[in-house]
């Protein structure tokens, strides 16, 4: 069975967004990650979730996080419940596997997207204008290419029920000043490049990614702007990346992969517009419930996206 909300009862709910449910905890400076069985699409949150996606969201951030803690630090202290504060221990059975006890941190309101191949989105705007988050690209390309360097596309981060925008990376400096976009976008692609790499030695291809970042409060052991900036959120997920099988990788075509794909495309086969995301044609209100060979389908490819990175 799917959990679609955690229960806390005396710990204070912070926030609550399309996955993960945020508590605070008796230690100021730290707050505690739970991963729900949540999934969303296009920014809208189904009614059904997927069984046991928040612990394999979980594990394998965490995995990726160990992995690439040597080119930026983050948020993570424990995934052992029982180093958490002690009001967290009665929660045992609901928290393990799924939760993490992080570092509080000012939240960076971008979403820092990573594409080393041209799809999804950015292969939409490109057929019209030729750019993507209007940065202009070479002529010629198909879709699925890979692009010669990684690009740096950020979005604005969304508050949950809206939608995020696509920004050139020109007004994305503009709002978090350039000092910090030149950190995080830079932090961004060598985050992806290093995972990149790793994942074709595990036959997969990381078409794209999202990443996330915070600003610890300054200190005497965090005097600078670059000392202050953590990765945070989530990391590398099916959530939050498009993953394809290398072996079965071939230009000018939509690529069967590991994540969301499966789920967006039922959406559109079922008439999703974005403006109704209340429910399908006929349905308003009702909400957007997946069928279960959606939900069997997902989870599927989630679990072996797990299973490859991190055999």
């Amino acid at each position: 069975m799917a959990l679609l909300n955690s229960s806390l009862p005396g710990l204070a709910l912070v926030s609550k967004g399309k996955v993960r449910d945020i508590y605070a905890t008796s230690d100021l400076s730290t707050l505690l990650f739970v991963a729900s069985d949540r999934i969303s699409a296009y920014d809208v949150i189904l009614r059904n979730g997927i069984p046991d996606k928040g612990k394999i969201l979980t594990q394998l951030s965490l995995f990726w996080f160990n992995r690439l803690q040597h080119i930026i630090p983050n948020h993570v202290i424990t995934a052992d419940v029982h180093q958490m504060p002690p009001e967290t221990h009665q929660y045992l059975e609901q928290l393990q596997g799924r939760s993490i006890l992080v570092r509080k941190a000012e939240v960076i309101p971008l979403e820092c997207i990573v594409r080393g191949y041209i799809t999804g989105s950015a292969w939409s705007e490109y057929k019209k204008s030729g750019t993507c988050h209007g940065i202009e690209l070479p002529a010629g390309l198909q879709e699925s290419q890979k692009l010669d360097k990684p690009l740096f596309t950020p979005s604005t981060k969304a508050e949950q029920s809206q939608h995020d925008e696509n920004i050139h990376p020109d007004k994305a400096a503009e709002l978090i000043g350039s000092d910090l976009y030149e950190i995080i976008s830079t932090t961004s692609v060598k985050l992806y490049s290093d995972a990149a790499e790793f994942a074709l030695s595990r036959g997969l291809i990381l078409a794209d990614t999202k990443f996330e970042f915070g600003l610890l409060p300054q200190s005497p052991s965090n005097p600078t702007l670059q000392s202050r900036v953590i990765l945070i959120d989530e990391a590398l997920t099916p959530d939050s990346s498009r993953y394809w099988p290398a072996a079965e990788y071939e230009v000018g075509r939509s690529q069967k992969s590991f994540d969301k794909q499966h789920l967006r495309d039922w959406l559109v086969g079922q008439g999703f517009q974005k403006g109704r995301e209340s429910g399908p044609p006929g349905k308003e209100g009702e909400g957007w419930t997946m069928d279960d060979v959606v939900v069997e389908g997902t989870k599927a490819r989630y679990e072996e996206a797990m299973k490859l990175l991190t055999k």
